[in-house]
């Protein structure tokens, strides 16, 4: 599995992200912890989660017994979590206040089964909190020892440009990382978020890489699994002459739709490690093939052709 920094940090992760978000929800414990084996003995080292996954710290729970298993298993292991959404029903159990991000990051810890965080990441903007204050949680965090390095997740460009230049006059690191929505079918964050990403060094961990399913032979696989769902289908209704062409193409190439999905995005110069969220071992194989394919320039181009992004960066994309 190959590797890379995480932006402009000397930390070192997989070019796949191990999500787990359907650990719990869709997948047994049993077989969440078979995939996590299975991912750190083929070289994936990046491993994201949240602590709202599963419902309130199932998630981080079942990640914390497979750390308690030992071998060597946190050690190996690049933990990034969330925080953010709610965990409770009382005042400040959601958001990011100073006590919220400290009574979160202690209870993930515990739930978890380990000492610290590798990666902690925003989940979501907080516009009602300053960020002289959220810099101040998170200093005193990384002071502790509890948190090594913070990222964000669903960051405007604006908003990693405000947190970046304040973290700077604080003579802090501030941001490694930004955790974004970002495949074939949604490229918005080609507009701002990725400049500003490239502009701070900011690695950038897209999430959805198969839009749900759009982009993992949805065409295919009609009745199955998340690719039968609702909103699937409705997105189907609205791409299907571009879907069509998509998984025309990747058929005259020979590759699974979801692995050229996945390949797109790590050929993008600013991606560090798309998030794959497998619910079997078969799909976590599926994600680390992607990583083997090599996209011509002229199979990226017609790509481009099948699913346009915003046209390049602001303001380009729309100005003269």
């Amino acid at each position: 599995m190959p590797t890379t920094h995480l932006g402009r940090s000397g930390l070192t992760v997989s070019r796949i992200c191990l999500g787990t978000m359907n650990f719990g929800p869709r997948t047994s414990e049993e077989d969440s912890h078979s995939i996590m084996d299975r991912a750190i003995d083929d070289g994936i080292n990046f491993f994201d989660t949240a602590n709202v996954y599963g419902g309130r710290g199932a998630t981080e729970e079942i990640v914390g017994r497979w750390f308690a298993k030992g071998g060597g298993r946190r050690e190996r292991v690049v933990l990034a979590k969330k925080v953010y959404n709610s965990m409770g029903d009382r005042p400040n159990e959601r958001g990011l206040s100073a006590l919220h991000i400290r009574r979160a990051c202690e209870d993930s810890l515990r739930r978890l089964q380990t000492d610290h965080i590798d990666l902690y990441q925003m989940h979501h903007v907080e516009r009602s909190t300053p960020w002289e204050e959220i810099w101040q949680a998170m200093e005193l965090l990384v002071a502790q020892g509890k948190v090594v390095y913070v990222g964000s997740s669903n960051f405007a460009g604006w908003h990693l440009a405000r947190a970046q230049e304040i973290a700077s006059s604080r003579h802090f690191l501030g941001l490694v990382s930004e955790q974004s929505l970002y495949n074939l079918a949604d490229r918005t964050v080609e507009l701002e978020v990725l400049p500003a990403c490239e502009h701070y060094g900011l690695g950038v961990i897209p999430w959805s890489p198969l839009a749900g399913g759009l982009l993992g032979g949805v065409l295919a696989g009609t009745g199955e699994g998340r690719r039968a769902g609702e909103g699937v289908q409705a997105r189907l209704s609205e791409h299907r002459a571009a879907v069509e062409s998509y998984e025309q193409l990747c058929a005259e190439l020979g590759t699974p739709p979801g692995e050229v999905a996945l390949a797109w995005l790590l050929a993008q110069p600013a991606v560090t490690a798309p998030i794959v969220g497998p619910r079997t071992i078969e799909q976590l194989e599926a994600a680390e093939r992607a990583v083997g394919v090599v996209l011509e320039a002229g199979v990226l181009e017609r790509l481009d052709q099948i699913w346009p992004g915003p046209g390049g960066p602001a303001p380009e994309a729309y100005a003269w």
